[in-house]
């Protein structure tokens, strides 16, 4: 891909961003047939689309904002989305329990709209608990004074997983992706863009592809992009954080979701199951500065494990997470809200804009929404720059891997990929007893899916970062060994490797 890059003249479409907005771009362009290219600074999803919440779902809680429009569009594509990969999205029931007299005819009415909004895609019927049901869904739940409950039903994903996947569908529809090149500028012909500068950060080449259509999709960062193009532009976002805790899964070991529906932010609480494991989350606290690698705060921390205390007969405490992650999401919002600190009530809708140049930048939004978020982009893009008009397809178009039911378990997500992993070296070897990671695996990251380090195995090609930080570590030099092997890199690189993931891993463990 690298020779291609040198080797072209023009693109009809560069993206910039491998998160999963850029990526839903990408992929729309490449699928209508425009040659494209996406070029991402890091790993792909290496920021906020490998820290959500690992749902695929409407927003409940949207509804009490009254914003109906945002709800039935992301029900809508929650279903296109497992339609066209059910290797990687699955129904995950939630219950919502019910301590005081109104809860379970106020929640339930409340989720059976979500489900009559959803139609035809719906994941399954509403229903009320009587509390022994409830107990049954989610044993852990505090028994005193409990009514009940309300179930319905929503999707689940790992978000980084799916990044990985459209990265494939990208390539499989003949477009060209590359991590760790980082855009450095914008090219323009009479105040028009034209391409952009990118330099290689594992070489430090240098390119200058040439574009008819530019997007800037680079999360919280757009506005880094925005300043290329105009250097005094005045910022678009009003970022905020959410902070995730996982912990072991005897702190919810029913086979359902728990939704804590009102918290003291006015948010709700999860406690989800993932892989073998309870995230718990999460929060939406406004910050000044952005990061590929943000920190959980102490109030945050403190903030998840007291509104889990409220509701989970044995608490989890500092002692018992295994990982905390945080993601920053680039909420656009209006001048009365930005001057208010508050991001919790901030609209989850995208935006878009084009510069006067004909940059066009898209923000916002959830990963439900990415693919629609993609086709919106790539349709303002290809009009301003004057390219054919050709239709979307993505609404219809089944993503790299498809096949018919959800791969849950060890080797959940790979789908049709799973019977070349068991053809390579190690496919019956862990990498480390903690984790389902086998060498195999790590030899299909580095060969198929682009991984160049140990931290895009062991964070985002698997989830051992994310699910238990210390037990990571101890993965890492196996996971190095394997990937100094295929990489042909020298014992020096695999011990730089090891050193730097230790330090990185440090920052996702509760002390």
């Amino acid at each position: 891909m690298l020779d291609t890059l040198r080797q072209s003249a023009e693109w009809d479409v560069v993206v910039i961003g491998g998160g999963a907005t850029g990526l839903g771009a990408a992929v729309d362009a490449a699928a209508r047939g425009f040659r494209t290219l996406l070029l991402e600074g890091a790993d792909f999803a290496k920021g906020t689309s490998s820290r959500s919440t690992k749902l695929v779902h409407g927003g409940v809680r949207y509804l009490e904002q009254g914003n109906i429009h945002l709800v039935r569009e992301a029900l809508r594509e929650r279903g296109l989305l497992r339609q066209n990969a059910p290797h990687l999205v699955h129904d995950l029931r939630f219950v919502i329990p019910a301590y005081a007299w109104w809860s379970k005819p106020f929640y339930g009415a409340g989720v059976c709209l979500y489900d009559l909004l959803a139609g035809s895609r719906s994941f399954g019927a509403c229903r009320i608990l009587n509390t022994q049901e409830a107990l049954q869904r989610a044993p852990n739940l505090i028994t005193t004074g409990l009514r009940g409950g309300v179930l319905y039903h929503d999707g689940q994903f790992d978000d980084a997983r799916l990044a990985t996947t459209l990265v494939q569908t990208l390539l499989d529809r003949g477009g060209i992706a590359l991590n760790y090149v980082a855009v450095t500028g914008v090219l323009k012909e009479g105040g028009k863009i034209s391409g952009v500068t990118a330099r290689d950060g594992e070489t430090g080449e240098e390119f200058s592809p040439r574009a008819k259509a530019v997007i800037n999709a680079t999360g919280v960062f757009v506005d880094a992009v925005r300043r290329m193009d105009e250097p005094g532009v005045a910022s678009m976002l009003s970022p905020s954080q959410g902070a995730h805790l996982v912990v072991d899964r005897r702190f919810q070991p029913g086979d359902s979701a728990v939704l804590i529906p009102k918290t003291e932010d006015g948010r709700v609480l999860f406690a989800i199951p993932w892989h073998g494991k309870v995230l718990l989350g999460t929060t939406d606290t406004p910050v000044n500065a952005v990061s590929l690698e943000p920190r959980a705060l102490e109030e945050e921390i403190d903030f998840i494990l007291r509104t889990a205390g409220r509701y989970l007969a044995n608490r989890p405490s500092r002692g018992d997470v295994l990982a905390v992650f945080a993601g920053q999401r680039p909420l656009v919002t209006p001048e009365k809200t930005r001057r208010s600190g508050g991001t919790a009530s901030v609209s989850r809708e995208h935006t878009i804009r084009v510069s006067a140049s004909g940059l066009t930048t898209i923000t916002g939004g959830k990963w439900t929404t990415y693919r629609l978020m993609g086709e919106n982009a790539v349709t303002a893009a290809a009009r301003v720059a004057g390219l054919a008009a050709r239709p979307s397809v993505t609404r219809d178009l089944r993503l790299h891997g498809w096949s018919a039911g959800p791969s849950r378990g060890p080797s959940g997500g790979y789908g049709s990929d799973l019977d070349g992993i068991r053809r390579l070296p190690g496919a019956e070897t862990k990498v480390h007893d903690a984790f389902d990671l086998t060498e195999a695996e790590v030899r299909w990251a580095a060969r198929f899916e682009m991984a160049r380090s140990v931290e895009d195995v062991l964070a985002r090609r698997c989830r051992a970062l994310f699910l238990d930080a210390r037990s990571s570590v101890a993965a890492a030099p196996r996971v190095a060994a394997i990937l100094a092997e295929e990489l042909e890199r020298d014992d020096g690189w695999a011990r730089a490797q090891i050193a730097s993931y230790e330090q990185l891993s440090a920052g996702y463990v509760l002390e």
